[in-house]
């Protein structure tokens, strides 16, 4: 059995040792050794979740906002809340954003928003008229002292 072929059987088995098996051929530059299949997969998956991690981020900034708003009736028991929770989204989005992901986010706003507007207007039971198009800019929305 070849290296590779190995390799690809311990992807299967424990994918952390066959990271830390990948991580070492590659310092070694034996790179006809590499498990290629899965790497490229992992890497794929692996830039998969960080656009998935800051657009769930941004959502979530999105739905404080909006309810923070718009939602006038419960801004007494729950706008204190609502602003700790944008702000807490907003420090882990910094952790995260790189120019590549904020290009993203850019080109996902619109998308972002709806989803968010759908799960605002469930959570108010539709009886708070919020914007159909988001309100807000990329640059507001990660902006920590906006609102």
């Amino acid at each position: 059995m070849t290296v590779t072929t190995n390799l690809q059987q311990l992807y299967g088995i424990d994918d952390y040792e066959w990271l830390l098996a990948n991580i070492e051929l590659l310092k070694q530059r034996r790179f006809d050794d590499l498990d290629l299949e899965n790497l490229i997969e992992e890497l794929q998956d692996l830039g998969n979740e960080k656009k998935n991690a800051v657009k769930s981020l941004l959502e979530q900034v999105i739905r404080h906002l909006l309810l923070l708003q718009y939602w006038t009736e419960e801004i007494e028991i729950n706008g204190h809340h609502w602003q700790s929770e944008i702000l807490g989204f907003r420090y882990q989005l910094e952790d995260r954003l790189t120019s590549n992901l904020r290009v993203f986010l850019n080109q996902e706003i619109d998308h972002i928003y709806q989803r968010a507007l759908k799960y605002v207007c469930v959570k108010t039971k539709f009886q708070v008229d919020f914007p159909e198009e988001c309100p807000y800019t990329v640059e507001q929305l990660l902006d920590i002292d906006y609102l």
